[in-house]
Order: structure tokens, then C-alpha cells, then sequence
């Protein structure tokens, strides 16, 4: 597994009976996690004093509970910082997680010794393009979701990113990618997050299990001749790190390099355990 655990400003405190209790920076919050499904003794004091508590209804969604909350806070990793708000269906506006990701393709592409292009689809709130044009990279920066892509403009300018070489587009991350091949652009390195489920700005239905496939086969197509990496992360259990390895090998074997997978996942304080927190394939150029 590889494990989140350069964090200073977050941490998993405790998990337990489907929850988890987190502090983002000077700030406690407790929200639902569908991986925990033991159910140990919630000892630590933060569960009777937390800052926030997202409830999940059994009609599915919820609503958060605050208490002594800011309506926007941040937090940082390294040089990076980040703008957190408590918005819908218990989101904070950053997965911690994936710093484990950041920090392989920020070696990778300060390491490169030339310059790099990466495409960021589903790019979300910023996170991955920060630490990409952070290390020198170039980036594009999609995803569907106006509110999004300008709050990932918000986190470029608190990391001091605002004048970085980095390309914000508000569209829909599948036809994006055939108009680049049409236009006959390239990239070095690829990196998606797809979500689940989700409906792109004119309400396209993306369903993983069906789209992922797909969407790795275009990106071929908009590879360089020399690419650094391609990197796939998934959230949803049904794509196990063996599928997003041989999704990848197929797809890119007419490149030179080799690929590796496994679950992402949070160390916990109070147990010493790691929490799993979905998947990444990662191929990576010999």
C-alpha cells in the first residue's frame, strides 16, 4: 500500500463503526467512511469535541452539524496551501491521500531533465496540478465543474501559483481529450481521478466500470513519443489495483515502461492502522 504520511496539517485520528475523526489543521471533523466497518472504543476526546460532524441519513445523502467551525480554513503540504470548506455529501475540498501520488510524479518530473506537459482530467479542486506545476511541469488543468476549477484557481494563488504555467478549462473530460486529438496536441504525463459517477456540463452520464476503459484508450493517442507517466486513481472498490494494472499495460504497451498498482491509504494515530482509501496504477517510463 502506499501510505499518505508526509502529513503536518492533517491527520486520521480514529476510525470507527463507519466513521472517521480527522483533524484538518486546527480543526476536528468527524464524517463517514464506508471502509470502516469495525467497530472498536471511541476513546480519543475529539469524538465528543469535534468542530463538525457530517451525518449520513438513511435516505441517503446527509447534512454536516457544526460546531465552532470557520466557513473557509486552510491547510498546507510543503509549499502547497489549500482553501477547505465544508460543502456537499460530506467533502472538505481536498483527499489527503493522494499527497502519496503528488509526491512520486513531483520526483518524476523534477527528475525528467526537460520540460513536461501533464494533463490533469478531473482535476477537481487542484490538488495534483499544484503539485505538478509546483515541481515544473506544465499543466492543463479539466474538469466539468465550474465552481471547481476556479476554487483550484483560489489554491494556486494561496501556494503562490497564480502566474504558474498552468491552463484552466471548464469541459467535459472525455471530449476534451478527442478534440486534443483532433488538434494533434500531446502530453507527457496523464493523470485522472475520475469520479464514480458523474454528469459532465451538458449532463453526460460517466459511469467508471463502463467510461475508464475508453478514456485510457483515447489518451493513448495524445501521449509525446517520450512520456513520464500516466497515472489512474480510482475510488471505487470494484477496480482493483490488478485491473487498473492490466487496463494500463494493455493500453500503453507500445510505450517503454512498466506499471504498478496498489491502495492508497491514511496512517491512524490512535491504532497504528492504515486506512485504505481506494486505488492508483501508476505507469511509469523505463
Amino acid at each position: 500500500m502506499w501510505i499518505a504520511d508526509h502529513w503536518k496539517d492533517y491527520e486520521v485520528i480514529d476510525c470507527s463503526n463507519g466513521e472517521k475523526l480527522e483533524r484538518w489543521g486546527d480543526y476536528l471533523l468527524v464524517r463517514p467512511d464506508p471502509q470502516v466497518i469495525w467497530d472498536t472504543p471511541k476513546s480519543h476526546k475529539g469524538w465528543k469535541h469535534m468542530n463538525g460532524h457530517y451525518h449520513r441519513s438513511s435516505k441517503g445523502g446527509g447534512e454536516w452539524e457544526f460546531f465552532d467551525l470557520p466557513q473557509q480554513w486552510q491547510i498546507h503540504y510543503g509549499t502547497l496551501t489549500f482553501n477547505l470548506k465544508p460543502f456537499s455529501f460530506k467533502h472538505t475540498g481536498l483527499f489527503p491521500e493522494q499527497a502519496a501520488n503528488w509526491d512520486w510524479f513531483s520526483e518524476k518530473i523534477k527528475n525528467a531533465g526537460r520540460p513536461i506537459k501533464v494533463l490533469n482530467l478531473f482535476a477537481y479542486t487542484g490538488g495534483a496540478t499544484l503539485a505538478a506545476a509546483a515541481a515544473g511541469a506544465h499543466v492543463t488543468h479539466v474538469d466539468a465543474s465550474k465552481g471547481m476549477v476556479n476554487w483550484a484557481k483560489e489554491n494556486a494563488v494561496s501556494s503562490g501559483l497564480k502566474d504558474a504555467p498552468i491552463r484552466w478549462l471548464v469541459d467535459d473530460c472525455v471530449k476534451f481529450v478527442e478534440r486534443e486529438i483532433r488538434r494533434g496536441n500531446t502530453y507527457d504525463a496523464i493523470i485522472m481521478d475520475p469520479p464514480s459517477y458523474g454528469r459532465g456540463p451538458k449532463g453526460e452520464i460517466w459511469k467508471i466500470e463502463d467510461a475508464i476503459h475508453p478514456l485510457v484508450k483515447l489518451c493513448t493517442k495524445i501521449l509525446s513519443d517520450n512520456p513520464l507517466f500516466f497515472l489512474i486513481n480510482s475510488y471505487t472498490t470494484g477496480l482493483a489495483p490488478a485491473v487498473l494494472t492490466y487496463m494500463l499495460a494493455t493500453e500503453l504497451k507500445h510505450f517503454h515502461g512498466t506499471v504498478e498498482s496498489s491502495e492508497i491509504g491514511l496512517p491512524v494515530s490512535e491504532s497504528g492502522l492504515v486506512l485504505p482509501c481506494g486505488a492508483s496504477g501508476r505507469w511509469e517510463a523505463i
